[in-house]
């Protein structure tokens, strides 16, 4: 009689925990496993500042801050002018123009010594990056 009742409550608790389970895994479903945790999806990045100086004339200086969550192997960097996750190996080369820095239709170009790079547009204008 006891190993009948102690099988009962094995069994009971068997159940509890196998309809917590499929509570959770239904609830993970709806929100998703990251969403509300501050957590960003592998391989994805989000601007988490961004600063503007026009205090000098015919010329802007941006700031921006991003967070990323990159895969192995990557690193944080630009492509299309928004922040990404790029090849590790673009950076510590720092052959920024492999990463497709620059908008549609402007033309990328190595700063000399390498800190940076500038993206220019058909009209003229230069947009100059130096990482830090």
């Amino acid at each position: 009689m006891q190993l009948l009742k102690a099988l009962w409550a094995l069994a009971g608790a068997a159940i509890c925990c196998f309809l917590i389970f499929v509570i959770h895994s239904q609830f993970l479903k709806e929100e998703g496993p990251l969403e509300g945790c501050g957590q960003l999806a592998a391989g994805t990045c989000e601007i988490v500042t961004l600063d503007r100086d026009s205090s000098q004339p015919r010329r802007t200086i941006a700031r921006q801050t991003a967070r990323c969550a990159c895969k192995k192997g990557q690193i944080a960097g630009t492509t299309r002018a928004r922040p990404a996750c790029v090849d590790a190996r673009i950076i510590k080369t720092k052959q920024w123009c492999e990463m497709l820095p620059c908008l549609e239709g402007e033309g990328c170009d190595l700063l000399i010594n390498k800190s940076g790079w500038t993206c220019t547009q058909p009209g003229g204008r230069i947009k100059t990056t130096t990482p830090v």
